[in-house]
């Protein structure tokens, strides 16, 4: 009798899985959140009650929201039965939840990119006014029918320096035999050489260069 008295007692105290409020929850199943818009009982009203009583109270609002978020759950999210059990699908989540930190705020531009701004230079290639920029970029490029791609004429990896880093290299016999006694006196390559004529091309052009800012200024200075 006594074991009998005791099942209908805990039956007796399951609660209802169905939720009825003044005012509906509002949900963000993403976030797996129930808002309860519905207020608390006044302060007042709780320190009036003794410690079990206030503590059964909030547990009691607390219960509610988590079985209206069940029930929703249950009824619009579909599930699924995989090898590892059954999967619930949540929809993505609907309100952004605040920051607790401020935004990070930008980096200050490094030299390098106050420069590279200022000339147009890589990703600000086509800043300046009119695409001049990206149209210099485009002037660096040529066609390299070896490899099938458009490579830079000169700088890193340049059109310029093709062949100085080869494994193998093809002779020239007339040339080799013209010069073979200026390589043997000095301790040339051919490969060395032409790594220097470059430089020298480089050193001409530098030259040149000079010399039409020296008569530019100098024509300014007549006019």
């Amino acid at each position: 009798m006594a074991d009998g008295k005791a099942a209908s007692a805990s039956k007796q105290e399951r609660l209802p899985t169905t939720v009825d409020k003044p005012t509906p929850y509002t949900y963000d199943l993403g976030y797996l959140t129930a808002i309860d818009p519905n207020p608390l009982p006044s302060t007042s009203s709780l320190l009036s009650q003794s410690f079990v009583e206030r503590n059964a109270t909030l547990q009691a609002i607390a219960r509610d929201g988590a079985q209206s978020l069940l029930n929703t759950l249950l009824t619009t999210c579909t599930i699924t039965s995989t090898p590892d059990g059954l999967v619930m699908a949540l929809p993505p989540a609907s309100n952004p939840l605040p920051r607790w930190k401020p935004l990070p705020k930008p980096k200050a531009p490094t030299k390098w990119e106050l420069f590279a701004r200022k000339k147009g230079i890589g990703k600000y290639g086509g800043s300046l006014k009119g695409g001049a920029a990206l149209e210099d970029r485009r002037k660096n490029m040529v066609y390299d029918e070896e490899s099938g791609e458009w490579v830079k004429k000169w700088g890193y990896k340049g059109k310029n320096k093709q062949g100085e880093s080869d494994w193998l290299v093809e002779l020239d016999d007339e040339k080799v035999g013209k010069e073979k006694e200026g390589f043997g006196a000095e301790g040339r390559t051919v490969r060395g050489e032409g790594r220097r004529e470059r430089l020298e091309r480089m050193k001409r052009q530098e030259r040149r260069q000079r010399n039409n800012e020296r008569k530019g200024r100098k024509g300014g200075k007549a006019g």
